[in-house]
């Protein structure tokens, strides 16, 4: 027998699942839990734009709202392309993709697979050399596409949080390109656990702040 769904699963069927960060919150999953709580407002969506907000209003039986538009406007549904011939696969923005829809290795080049690119742009500030920008998708993000999002989005965090060795091999640390050369040459001493950890931590901070840098460059294009 199925348990009926929460009332912030049913906010969260309602979001557009692009996991773009703009509402302030990690993913669609988390803003909804926020409005459920009564944490946060139904008006922090751009993708969902004016029709989300009219979703939301008419499940919780609020007044609508208009658009925060502080957080981004509504507009067309744009994918990431990445300028393959300057990629120097550093992987960082694979590690911000919040529904892994890049693929490449560390040191190879990279590539977005347009079908599942949500255009949450989160991977453009984090390249250290400025070789992806967002284009038009020319089609328009579709309930079964959000299906998808979340699925993925689900499986990345359900994979990161199962595997943080497995985040630590992938992930590349920018700052020590010019030594990858030498480093490559060098067989490397095994390193203890303390260690593996530490590495880990600082590799998630590093992922942290690039994020965090991204939504700043974001949010300064935005104000008037």
């Amino acid at each position: 027998m199925h348990s009926l769904p929460t009332l912030a699963e049913r906010i969260d069927g309602l979001l557009p699942q692009t996991q773009c960060t703009k509402c302030g919150y990690d993913g669609c999953r988390p803003y909804a839990d926020a409005i459920a709580a009564g944490e946060a407002a139904i008006n922090r969506c751009p993708p969902g734009g004016e029709a989300g907000i009219a979703a939301l209003s008419r499940l919780l039986d609020t007044p609508e709202l208009a658009l925060d538009t502080t957080r981004g406007v509504p507009g067309p549904l744009t994918a990431a392309v990445i300028d393959e011939a300057h990629c120097i696969g550093c992987t960082l923005c694979i590690q911000a993709c919040p529904v892994d829809a890049i693929v490449g290795a560390a040191k190879r080049m990279h590539t977005v697979l347009p079908d599942l690119c949500t255009g949450c742009d989160l991977c453009v500030a984090p390249c250290p050399v400025d070789c992806i920008a967002m284009v038009p998708a020319g089609r328009a993000w579709t309930p079964a596409d959000a299906d998808a999002a979340r699925r993925r989005h689900a499986a990345r965090a359900e994979r990161l949080a199962r595997t943080p060795a497995e985040l630590v091999r992938l992930m590349a640390d920018a700052a020590e390109a010019p030594l990858a050369a030498e480093a490559a040459a060098v067989e490397p001493a095994p390193a203890s656990a303390d260690a593996t950890a530490s590495d880990a931590d600082r590799r998630r901070t590093a992922i942290e702040s690039a994020l965090a840098r991204a939504r700043a460059r974001r949010q300064a294009t935005q104000l008037p």
